[in-house]
């Protein structure tokens, strides 16, 4: 028994030590360039090969093949990734999603490009490097570990390393040349891999797929040291790999004994999921999600026609063998749900496989019971569904590159402790509906299907929803501002696709008669990712183009075609734009709400189509507002802007008593709850104290600015009171209800609005479709006259109504954010830095409108470093300092 926990031990320690070169990579490459690089496993598989084809075939001596293969070919792959793929992505200002894209490219460029070098089967006849002893390996992981903090800690590289971490544009301006330690970064990044590949080939069999997933399972060491601590993945990487060794011994008997073995053996892939459900992640809220894309994802009706003359070729031109053509459908519906997922709702989402195995694993199970075939699969959608819900329920709490990370975790999971274990699968096949059997009869079955789901998404593109899940994709924290509820948006995308995913699968297994489970492996998942995102995945038209793809491609006499060619695109997305773009576009689809029209041109204008608008007296009397809603004139007239984009073209006068609410004759309006601040008080790790039993009342009807230096606290109190933070101690209060604990997008339904110092429109909406979000979303809903009195207010009732946010300069973009913050007619309006990038008239007419809103009843805090304006505007101002209020 002691001869045998010594021998697994060993084994654990080896398999451990190759785990902690991956984290070693990870981290170093993470922390030099930001990038979370996912084509590590596929770096080391392709070293790996390298190793192999100089040994085996090219005959040449182990140790110089190696270093060949370790110190040249290893680092001269990460060197052509920094220079070719991520550095041209870095000073583009890509985002971190962006980058992980490309990391995904890179990975499914490299398992393409192995398979067609050497062939997708597996091989054992891999050379070993360090022999069977682990001690060998682990001195050698520890000996690199301690190289690197040495070099980090005592050099001048290391200390410019740092300098790049910490903050790399004032690394820049100090000197530092910033592209060289990113490629250090990249160079040893993909030494390490190839390391790993090389270290691990004893243990596993070389193959194109498998060593690629593999490592990527191995990514939990990295995850559980943050990205950041060499020690903690050196010594999680050990522990784990020791204890899954150990675990091998057991053979638990009963109805869970499989699956118990199953985690056993996997214990890196329960750590990644763990991992990444349970520790703080890697990445921020809002800053890597997928970018929103820069054109309209609306086909033409021509295009759609030829796409479906196309689809129904081979029922009246090919023989009665579609045995290929059938697959492209039923993919189609799979692809479809990476649209609603990752298209329309911006998330990272690498797990879709699973769902599909999912779906076509419960159809089968529910056929080899008696079940009909379309009644299975009918029953299997939901199920999986229901799968999506309980998966995605944990997940939508990560943000960016940590939902990414939990896909991914999900997808692998599902795959080893399902999909390929024989107690679920052993035995198990999959044949067509009764009526179906004939190619030409479930090929146009799978049409029917495929038309009904894309009609569903696209219904799903249109009204309230559609424009809460554009906002979500473009701007999430605003998005939450707006009173997008955003996790249960979240979740419906999860699980829709999650059905989606289920349908296709399903499809293609009765298409293909049989359950195959690496039709569903993860690394086949990652593939339809890179498809989906290099032709549009806002595109209705590309789950349907990258299934053609990727089928016809596939079935060629070249394996891995298909792989290396979207690797590649994916891998340029900073270059190439998504190829749907290359089609001609259709208008904008409809997502106005039902009933409303587009509103006549307005009358002539003034110089540059600028419309006059009134100055507003600060404590006006007088005469009620018209029944426009606007006030009768007072004082001289003054621009509204006086930006050259037309903003305010045909814009209605704003007088200072402009109504957002207006109660019917003879109500009293109710009273506006007050906000207040109750001994807040919130430290940041590390043990900056942001607030310090910070104390603040705001009072109704009238304007309360902050002032004070950079880093005093006034954004964190702004974001305290809006929901955005939550304060360590203290309590917030709305007319003397505790709302400490209520989200962002509760408080703006309780009437709390907020608008922010950066922008937070949705550049993929119109003027009016942003407005309209935060009247449907806010406070009050379903009074879309509110969306015609805030447009009119902030001059935006022209033709600027029509334009897409992402065309406007900056000062007509601040008056959309604040117009939809007004839509959703609030009693709190919260105002982080309003005058950012306006001119001083633009500031002006703010002021005036600003004036106007306390006037009719606002609550208004001002967070504002202009001075000047805040004296031309403000009741109240109070004076923060050190996280203090002292005046």
């Amino acid at each position: 028994m002691a001869s045998l926990t010594y021998e697994l031990t060993l084994a654990g320690l080896a398999v451990g030590s190759a785990a902690a070169l991956t984290g070693i990579g990870l981290i170093v490459t993470h922390r030099t360039t930001g990038v979370l690089n996912l084509a590590h496993g596929a770096v080391a598989m392709f070293c790996a090969y390298v190793l192999r084809q100089l040994v085996v075939d090219g005959g040449w001596p182990l140790l110089p093949a190696a270093l060949l293969t370790l110190l040249v070919v290893a680092p001269g792959i990460g060197l052509v990734l920094d220079r070719a793929v991520f550095r041209p992505l870095a000073r583009r200002g890509a985002n971190p999603a962006q980058s992980l894209v490309a990391s995904v490219g890179v990975f499914v460029l490299l398992v393409g490009a192995a398979v067609l070098l050497w062939g997708p089967g597996a091989r054992d006849d891999a050379p070993v490097l360090l022999g069977d002893d682990p001690w060998a390996q682990l001195g050698a992981v520890v000996a690199l570990a301690c190289l690197v903090g040495a070099v980090t800690r005592w050099t001048r590289f290391g200390r410019e390393l740092r300098a790049v971490v910490d903050n790399r544009p004032l690394a820049v301006l100090s000197g530092i040349d910033a592209d060289r330690v990113a490629a250090a970064g990249w160079a040893f990044g993909s030494f390490t891999a190839g390391l790993t590949g090389v270290l691990l080939t004893p243990y596993v069999r070389l193959d194109p797929y498998g060593m690629p997933l593999l490592v990527i399972e191995v990514i939990a060491v990295a995850v559980i040291a943050r990205m950041r601590s060499l020690p903690v993945a050196v010594a999680a990487a050990l522990v784990i790999g020791v204890a899954q060794a150990q675990l091998t011994r057991l053979h638990p008997e009963g109805w869970a004994g499989p699956l118990l073995q199953a985690v056993g053996a996997n214990l890196f892939v329960v750590a990644l999921l763990v991992a990444a459900l349970v520790l703080p992640g890697i990445g921020g809220k809002g800053v890597d999600a997928l970018p929103p894309p820069v054109r309209s994802g609306r086909v033409p009706g021509g295009v759609w026609v030829v796409v479906g003359v196309l689809f129904l070729l081979p029922l009246g031109f090919a023989g009665s063998d579609l045995r290929t053509a059938i697959q492209v459908p039923a993919l189609s519906v799979v692809l479809l749900s990476l649209v609603v997922v990752a298209g329309r709702g911006g998330q990272i989402a690498l797990g879709q496989a699973a769902y599909a195995g999912l779906g076509a694993l419960f159809t089968a199970l529910l056929t080899a019971r008696g079940v009909p075939g379309l009644v299975a699969l009918g029953l299997a959608v939901p199920l999986v569904a229901v799968v999506g819900l309980l998966t995605g329920r944990p997940a939508i709490r990560r943000h960016g590159l940590a939902l990414a990370l939990v896909t991914l975790a999900t997808g692998v999971a599902v795959s080893r402790f399902v999909l390929t274990q024989p107690y679920a699968t052993a035995g198990l096949s999959l044949g067509r509906p009764a009526g179906f059997s004939d190619d030409r009869a479930f090929y146009a079955l799978e049409l029917l299907v495929l038309a009904g789901c894309l009609a569903l998404v696209a219904a799903l593109r249109r009204g309230r929803t559609g424009r809460a899940l554009a906002a979500l994709r473009d701007h999430e924290p605003g998005a939450e501002a707006a009173g997008v509820a955003v996790p249960r948006l979240k979740l419906l995308a999860f699980v829709l696709g999650a059905a989606l995913a289920a349908l296709g699968g399903g499809l293609l297994g009765m298409g293909l008669r049989a359950f195959d489970p690496e039709a569903y492996d993860p690394v086949r998942g990652l593939l339809w990712c890179a498809a989906v995102l290099v032709l549009g995945a806002d595109s209705l038209l590309t789950p349907m183009a990258a299934a053609a793809l990727l089928v016809t491609l596939d079935a060629g006499p070249y394996a891995g075609t298909a792989a290396a060619l979207l690797g590649l695109l994916a891998a340029f997305t900073g270059r190439v734009p998504p190829l749907t773009n290359l089609l001609p576009q259709g208008g904008r689809p409809d997502t106005r709400a039902p009933g409303t029209s587009r509103p006549a041109a307005p009358g002539p204008t003034g110089p540059r189509g600028i419309r006059p608008v009134r100055t507003v007296d600060r404590r006006p009397s007088g005469p009620p507002p018209a029944a426009g809603g606007a006030a009768p004139p007072t004082g001289e007239p003054a621009p509204l802007s006086t930006s050259g984009s037309g903003g305010a073209a045909g814009a209605h006068p704003a007088g200072g008593r402009t109504r957002l609410r207006r109660p019917a004759p003879g109500d009293v309006p109710p009273p506006v709850p007050t906000l207040r601040a109750h001994h807040l008080t919130l430290t940041y790790p590390g043990g900056l104290t942001a607030l310090d039993d910070v104390t603040l009342d705001l009072a109704p009807s009238r304007i309360t600015a902050l002032i004070g230096p950079n880093g005093a606290g006034k954004s964190t109190l702004f974001d305290c009171l809006a929901g955005a933070l939550r304060p360590h101690r203290g309590r917030i209060t709305l007319g003397g209800t505790d709302i400490t604990s209520r989200t962002a997008h509760a408080r703006t339904r309780l009437g709390i609005a907020r608008t922010f110092q950066r922008l937070a429109v949705f550049p993929s909406l119109t003027v009016e479709e942003n407005v309209r979000l935060g009247e449907e979303q806010g406070h009050v809903r379903n009074d879309p006259a509110a969306v015609e009195r805030s447009l009119r207010l902030l001059g935006l009732a022209g033709p600027v109504r029509h334009e897409t946010a992402a065309e406007l300069p900056t000062g007509t973009l601040r008056r959309v954010e604040l117009a939809r913050a007004l839509a959703g007619q609030p009693h709190t309006l919260l105002l982080d830095e309003p005058a950012a990038g306006l001119d001083a008239a633009e500031t002006a007419a703010l002021a005036r409108i600003l004036a106007a809103l306390a006037a009719d009843g606002l609550t208004v805090l001002v967070v504002e470093h202009d001075l000047d304006l805040v004296a031309g505007i403000a009741d109240t101002v109070h004076t923060m300092e050190g996280g203090r209020i002292v005046s």
